[in-house]
C-alpha cells in the first residue's frame, strides 16, 4: 500500500521529464520559443495583410504625422510613411517606432484610413528585422477584453488561442517580456451613442487605458502599440489618455496618390481615365476628399475591376450615398474577382444572405457593444439558444436509446440498464449545460504514426499506462481480490496507456497558426480519442467480469458519453448547423475561408472578422441585396 503512491509519483516524474522539451534555463528556452512565435505571426498576419490589400501588389502610400497633445507623451519623429520612400526622406513605420522613446505608439485615423494595415505593416517589418532578444509583436483584439483580467493573462490566452502554444510556453514568453502587444479595437469596447457618435463616458475603454498606462516591464513603461479611431480617442478626457506614448494620425490620401493606386489596379485604363484625370487635376475637390481613404479606394478598385464606368462616381458628393453605392456592388464584384476559387458555386445572393445573418448576430444590443469576432464554437445562440439546447439533448438521447435493443440481448439486464442509465445521465448533463467545455483542443495527427517519434511515443504511452495499471491492480487486488484487482488494473492501465499514447505519439505540433475552423476539428478529434480510450478500457474490464456482450455495450455507452462530453464544442457546433439551415451554409467554415480569400472576410486569430467594420454594419442593415 505504501509503494502505490511512490509508484504513481515515479511515473508522473518520468512523464514530466519526457514532456520537457530540453534542458536549459527558462530564459534560453523563451528565446527559442520567441523565434518560433515570430515565424507563426509572420505567416498568419502576412496572409491577413494580403487580404486587406485586395490580393494585389499595388500599395497606397500612407503618410502619418505626430499629434502633440497634453499629458505625458513619448518622444518620436515628426512624420513618417508606411513604407520607406527614398525621395521623401521620411522613416518607414518600423524605423519610426524604433525611434520612439519609450516604445509606445498610438495609431489613430478616420474610419477606413488604414489603421489596421499600418499596424500590420509595423508588425511584419519588426519581425523581418528582429534580433533574437527582441519581443515578437502580436496583434490582440480588445473588443472582448474583460479589464478585470490582467493584460499579461490576456496576452497568454491570445497566444494559446491564436497559435496553439502550450500555456506554459505562452506564459514563459510573456514573463520574459518577449511579446509586444499590438492592441486593436479600443473604439469597439463601448457602444456608441444613439446618433452614432462615440460615447464620451466609454467606461470599458477608460478602464483599458488605465490598465495600459500602468503596464510596466522592469519598472519602466512597457512597450505596446494601440490602434483607435480618431473620434473615439478624442472623445476621452485628457486624464484617460495613454501615458508615455506617442500618438500619430494617418493623413488622408491625396488626389495624385489615389489616382496612382487606382491606375495600378486598373485592367482597362481607358475606362478609368476620366476619374483619374479629375483626381489628379483637382486634388482638393469633393471627389478627391471622398476617395481619400484606403477603404473607399479599395472598394472602388474592386467594384470597377471587371466592368462599369468609374466616372459615375463623379456624380456623388455625399459620403453616405457613395458608400451605399459601392457597398451595394461590392459582394458581386468580389465574387466575380474570386471566381477561380469559387469551386462550390456560391452566388452573390447566397453570400449576401449568409453574411447578413452573421452581421445581424454581431449587432450591438442594449447590454453589449458591437462585436466583430465570429468564433465558430460560440455561434450556437444565433439559432436560438433554447432551440439548440433542446435539439442537443434530443439527439443525444436518441443516440443512447439506439443501444437499448442490443442491451436487451447482451446479458444481465440489471447491470446493462445501470450502465445505460449512468452513461445517459452523463451525456445529457454534458449536452444540456449550454456552454462549450473547451475552445482550444489538442490536435491529433495520424500521419505521425509513420514517423519514429510518433510510434515511439505511442509505445511509450502504452507501456507507462500498463505499468501504472498493473501497480494499481495489485494494490486493489490485495483488498478486493486478486482477479478483480488485476482486471480493474488492466482496464485502468489500458485507458491510461491509450490516452498517454495519443498525447505522446499522435499529438500534432502545437505551435501552429491554424485557421479558425480547425478548432472544431481538434475538439472532435479529442472527443473521439477520449471516447475510444474510455470505451475500450471499460469494455474490456466489463467483458472479462460479466461477458463479452455486456462489456461491448458498457464500452460503447461510456465511450459515447465520454466522447460527446469531451467534444462538446464540435457536437454543439454540429447541432447549431442543423438548427440554422437556411440561415448559414452547412459547411460554414469552408464558406468563411473562401470569404477570406475573396476579400469579404479576414482572419483574426481563432476567429473570423468582416473585411471592414463598415461592411459589417451595412450588411447588418440590409437583409437583401440593394441591386
Amino acid at each position: 500500500m505504501l509503494g502505490f503512491p511512490l509508484a504513481v509519483a515515479s511515473v508522473a516524474g518520468m512523464l514530466a521529464g519526457f514532456r520537457k522539451p530540453r534542458d536549459g534555463t527558462d530564459a534560453a528556452l523563451a528565446l527559442e520559443q520567441a523565434a518560433t512565435l515570430a515565424r507563426l505571426v509572420a505567416k498568419s498576419e502576412g496572409r491577413v495583410l494580403t487580404q486587406l490589400l485586395g490580393r494585389d501588389t499595388a500599395r497606397i502610400s500612407l503618410y502619418y504625422g505626430l499629434v502633440l497633445g497634453p499629458g505625458r507623451a513619448a518622444r518620436a519623429p515628426v512624420a513618417g510613411l508606411a513604407v520607406a520612400d527614398p525621395e521623401a526622406g521620411l522613416p518607414d513605420i518600423a524605423t519610426y517606432y524604433r525611434s520612439t522613446r519609450p516604445a509606445r505608439l498610438i495609431i489613430t485615423g478616420a474610419p477606413g484610413a488604414g489603421k489596421t494595415v499600418l499596424a500590420l505593416q509595423l508588425l511584419l517589418d519588426l519581425i523581418a528585422n528582429r534580433d533574437a532578444a527582441d519581443p515578437v509583436p502580436v496583434r490582440v483584439p480588445l473588443a472582448q477584453w474583460d479589464t478585470d483580467v490582467p493584460l499579461r493573462d490576456l496576452l497568454v490566452q491570445q497566444l494559446v488561442d491564436s497559435f496553439n502554444l502550450p500555456r506554459t510556453a505562452a506564459g514563459n514568453l510573456v514573463a520574459h517580456g518577449l511579446v509586444l502587444p499590438v492592441l486593436d479595437g479600443l473604439d469597439e469596447m463601448d457602444s456608441p451613442l444613439p446618433n452614432g457618435d462615440p460615447d464620451p463616458a466609454a467606461p470599458r475603454a477608460r478602464a483599458a487605458l488605465d490598465k495600459l498606462s500602468v503596464h510596466q516591464d522592469a519598472g519602466a513603461a512597457a512597450p505596446l502599440v494601440l490602434a483607435c479611431r480618431t473620434a473615439h480617442y478624442d472623445a476621452l478626457a485628457t486624464t484617460d489618455l495613454l501615458l508615455d506614448a506617442a500618438r500619430i494620425a494617418i493623413a488622408p490620401v491625396g488626389g495624385s496618390p489615389a489616382a496612382a493606386y487606382l491606375a495600378a489596379r486598373a485592367r482597362d485604363p481607358l475606362r478609368w481615365r476620366p476619374l483619374l484625370n479629375h483626381l489628379t487635376a483637382h486634388p482638393g475637390a469633393v471627389h478627391a476628399v471622398l476617395l481619400s481613404t484606403p477603404w473607399r479606394l479599395c472598394l472602388t478598385a474592386t467594384v470597377y475591376h471587371r466592368g462599369g464606368d468609374p466616372s459615375e462616381l463623379l456624380t456623388y458628393t455625399d459620403p453616405d450615398e457613395l458608400d451605399r453605392h459601392l457597398l451595394a456592388r461590392y459582394i458581386t464584384a468580389a465574387t466575380l474577382a474570386a471566381a477561380d476559387a469559387n469551386l462550390h458555386g456560391y452566388t452573390p445572393q447566397q453570400i449576401h444572405h449568409w453574411l447578413h445573418q452573421l452581421a445581424a448576430h454581431l449587432a450591438p444590443t442594449a447590454w453589449t457593444p458591437i462585436r466583430t469576432d465570429i468564433a465558430l464554437d460560440h455561434l450556437w445562440p444565433m439559432a436560438g439558444p433554447w432551440r439548440v439546447r433542446a435539439t442537443d439533448a434530443l439527439l443525444t438521447a436518441l443516440i443512447l436509446l439506439l443501444c437499448l435493443p442490443f442491451a436487451w440481448s447482451s446479458g444481465p439486464l440489471p447491470d446493462t440498464f445501470a450502465t445505460l442509465g449512468f452513461g445517459g445521465l452523463a451525456v445529457l448533463a454534458g449536452s444540456a449545460h449550454g456552454l462549450p467545455i473547451t475552445t482550444s483542443a489538442e490536435r491529433l495527427d495520424l500521419h505521425r504514426l509513420t514517423t519514429p517519434v510518433g510510434r515511439n511515443g505511442l509505445v511509450f504511452g502504452l507501456v507507462c499506462g500498463l505499468v501504472f495499471g498493473l501497480v494499481a491492480g495489485l494494490v486493489i487486488g490485495l483488498v478486493f481480490g486478486l482477479v478483480f484487482g488485476l482486471v480493474f488494473g488492466l482496464a485502468v492501465g489500458l485507458a491510461t496507456g491509450l490516452l498517454l499514447g495519443l498525447m505522446f505519439g499522435l499529438t500534432a505540433d502545437q505551435s501552429s497558426a491554424a485557421k479558425p475552423g480547425t478548432i472544431i476539428g481538434d475538439d472532435a478529434q479529442l472527443g473521439l480519442a477520449l471516447g475510444l480510450a474510455t470505451g475500450l478500457a471499460l469494455g474490456l474490464a466489463t467483458g472479462l467480469m460479466f461477458g463479452l456482450a455486456t462489456g461491448l455495450m458498457t464500452g460503447l455507452e461510456f465511450g459515447l458519453a465520454t466522447g460527446l462530453m469531451a467534444g462538446s464544442s464540435s457536437w454543439r457546433y454540429m447541432v447549431f448547423l442543423l438548427c440554422a439551415r437556411g440561415r448559414v451554409p452547412f459547411r460554414l467554415a469552408r464558406f468563411l475561408d473562401w470569404g477570406c480569400d475573396a476579400g469579404l472576410m479576414r482572419y483574426s486569430g481563432p476567429a473570423y472578422q468582416f473585411r471592414h467594420r463598415e461592411l459589417q454594419l451595412w450588411l447588418a442593415a440590409h437583409p437583401d441585396p440593394a441591386i
